[in-house]
């Protein structure tokens, strides 16, 4: 077994395989639960007027489910799903193993020249496009404006760390179940440490040092650390540390939050139809503290196809069809521009309806503020800005993850955390070759 596959399939639980016989146009896709997909699903009568031999069945899970099924199917070769709904990380990782079918012979109208160069990027492998971005994004800060005006504060467009603590003292008001900061604690490489290792990078911190010794250990690591503790503990909503993107989107969208730092694409829900302060939203980047890197992240859920799958053709043709600049389209023209799936194309923001959305020129300056080839303020042998490009990532992050978001509970202290944290990550990294 190599090193790749040992990796992945201990970052999860080997899960019980069952070969499904499917007719010859049914086709399996495995998709996270986020409104975007959801909302794809609505619109699938379009797929099946235009592709009447194919069937789609789908498979939705949550984010840390999702990832934990397919990472095992696709490393097993279980064959379960055709399409899989896979991020910016697997994608290099997975394609170098062969484990992914190349995209690169989609149709003409696909336009892959239209996508936007850094997302593109992320998805090609050896100059082969090796998945297809349904939505980019980056983080940035969702905030209520008229909970600032009446603390008498203004948000800059640019904030820093220091800004977000006094917003969010002087937004906190218990008696009305307002919380001043909602931010990510569930344990999850993907979920808390997605939000507090893009956080860290702006505190100077770094996962590791150039020969790849851990440096949890530094001062870096725990300025991070007790200024995330502090704001939610003074800040933030009881019961934090289960609080994953889902979770802070509907306190956000109940107007139980001042402020939250999350994904770009969040920016259509909390001013959708669902949100009850939909017009009193206000976005900035994501904060810094002066050292010339801000606490955003750089994501694309995208879709990509095993190689194991026997629907190749099938698969290749739903996925033409969802991230087409077509599907754009039609999502504009039943639910509105503001609830396009963001962040892949740049023709989406040289569209003139487009850009009359109040989040569109945020969501792209923080797509174009984040660097995945240096995100850090020192040097660091590793790519990705909220994740480090390495098979071992994913099961490192999410140890991490549970001892930070127990932090977060209660349970144990920063300093207790940021040992425990050093100590997981430098027993395996001792054990996976990286130190010597």
């Amino acid at each position: 077994m190599n090193m790749t596959l040992r990796a992945l399939l201990g970052a999860t639980a080997l899960l019980a395989l069952t070969g499904v016989a499917m007719a010859e146009t049914e086709i399996t896709v495995a998709t996270v639960n986020n409104g975007d997909m959801v909302r794809m699903q609505g619109l699938m009568d379009d797929f099946y007027a235009k592709h009447p031999d194919i069937k789609v069945n789908w498979v939705t899970l949550e984010e840390n489910v999702l990832r934990q099924n397919v990472t095992t199917d696709i490393a097993t070769g279980g064959g379960q799903y055709d399409v899989l709904t896979i991020g910016t990380y697997e994608v290099p990782i997975w394609g170098k193993q062969g484990w992914l079918a190349s995209l690169d012979d989609l149709p003409a109208d696909y336009d892959v020249n239209d996508l936007l160069p850094a997302i593109r990027g992320g998805l090609t492998v050896d100059g082969k496009l090796m998945a297809s971005p349904f939505y980019g994004e980056s983080s940035m800060v969702m905030y209520r404006k008229d909970l600032m005006e009446a603390a008498g504060l203004t948000m800059p467009d640019a904030p820093t760390w220091a800004d977000i603590e006094k917003a969010a003292a002087a937004m906190t008001n218990r008696d009305a179940e307002i919380n001043g900061i909602c931010l990510r604690g569930k344990a999850g490489w993907g979920e808390n440490m997605a939000f507090l290792t893009a956080m860290s990078n702006s505190f100077g911190a770094r996962w590791f040092d150039e020969t790849w010794k851990p440096q949890f250990d530094q001062p870096e690591w725990k300025a991070t650390l007790d200024f995330y503790l502090n704001l939610m503990t003074q800040y933030g909503p009881a019961g934090a540390s289960n609080n994953g993107f889902n979770e802070n989107l509907t306190l956000f969208q109940q107007g139980k939050c001042g402020m939250w730092i999350d994904a770009t694409v969040a920016a259509s829900f909390v001013t959708g139809k669902d949100s009850t302060v939909a017009d009193k939203v206000g976005f900035a980047l994501a904060p810094d503290n002066g050292l010339g890197k801000r606490g955003n992240w750089l994501w694309a859920w995208s879709l990509a196809i095993p190689a194991s799958s026997t629907k190749q053709d099938a698969a290749k043709t739903f996925i033409n069809w969802a991230t087409n600049k077509d599907y754009l389209a039609l999502v504009a023209s039943k639910e509105g521009w503001a609830n396009v799936p963001p962040g892949t194309r740049t023709s989406l923001y040289s569209n003139e309806e487009y850009a009359k959305v109040p989040f569109a020129k945020m969501t792209i300056d923080s797509i174009n503020a984040a660097d995945p080839n240096a995100p850090t303020v020192k040097p660091v042998p590793y790519v990705g800005v909220q994740f480090v490009a390495i098979p071992e990532f994913q099961g490192l992050g999410t140890s991490v993850g549970e001892i930070f978001s127990a932090a977060l509970a209660g349970q144990q202290t920063s300093d207790e955390a940021l040992a425990a944290a050093q100590t997981v990550v430098t027993d395996e990294m001792t054990a996976a070759g990286y130190i010597k």
